[in-house]
């Protein structure tokens, strides 16, 4: 009884850890995502083939940064409201390219789709309140 108890415990805590690393952030692929924004994006402003790849490339460029500086946070080397600013930054920096991409009519598409994004995550980002988990 007592082997049968210690099994299942062992169980249950190899099912807990498994499903929280795959939820974790530290699974971000920037690649995987810039992939979905992308579709969802050619869909959404219906891009034609070479604005695509441009915003695939801009997405994934973009992408490996924020994992980047996130990566420096999450061991400890980075001051959180730096990062925040340095986001924001490279946001503001991906909309002026993502314009020279998109005619006048997707752009005004695209920052309609960021705005109904925020308004999605609420207040703070993911996480709640500060952004914070």
């Amino acid at each position: 009884m007592k082997k049968l108890g210690l099994l299942l415990l062992s169980v249950i805590a190899f099912a807990t850890v498994t499903m929280a690393q795959d939820r974790g952030p530290r699974n971000f692929d920037p690649k995987e995502m810039a992939q979905r924004q992308t579709e969802e994006l050619t869909k959404t402003l219906d891009l034609n083939k070479d604005q695509a790849k441009k915003v695939l490339e801009l997405n994934t460029k973009m992408g490996e940064k924020m994992s980047a500086m996130r990566g420096e946070m999450r061991d400890g080397g980075g001051d959180r409201e730096a990062m925040r600013e340095k986001m924001t930054k490279m946001r503001e920096e991906q909309k002026a390219e993502m314009k020279k991409i998109l005619t006048d009519a997707q752009y005004k598409k695209y920052e309609k789709y960021l705005e109904e994004r925020r308004s999605q995550r609420g207040p703070g980002g993911p996480g709640g309140p500060g952004g914070q988990r």
